[in-house]
């Protein structure tokens, strides 16, 4: 089951990837900077990819607004994704915690249908 399953829009494309902030209890636990890098493995290529979470400080702000910010422009750079396309993070065993999965809306009859119609457990 995916940890993260998120339709890419506009600024997902173009600055960042926003997460949910309850998908953070999946990912590895933030330094006192708010931050921390990880490890993904791509699920089609195998290359592994370093991003970062980031989110806002937790003084008073109870909207931690996660993001991935390092090493998310080259990735989607490098897959050559587009709005509308989805991508999928999951947990996994190994040297490498975590895959990512992305997948292109396929049209059928004007619809966007995507491939695996899968839900987000968190």
């Amino acid at each position: 089951m995916a940890i993260v399953l998120k339709n890419l829009k506009k600024t997902d494309i173009e600055k960042r990837l926003t997460i949910p902030s309850k998908a953070l209890r999946s990912f590895p636990p933030l330094s006192d900077k708010h931050m921390v890098d990880f490890a993904v493995r791509d699920e089609e290529s195998g290359r592994v990819w370093k991003f970062r979470i980031y989110t806002r400080k937790k003084n008073n702000n109870k909207y931690l607004k996660p993001v991935l910010t390092k090493g998310w422009r080259e990735f989607v750079c490098s897959k050559q994704l587009r709005i509308g396309d989805r991508v999928a993070f999951y947990k996994q065993a190994g040297a490498v915690k975590y895959r990512v999965k992305v997948e292109r809306p396929l049209k059928i009859f004007g619809a966007s249908v995507f491939p695996s119609q899968e839900s987000v457990v968190c």
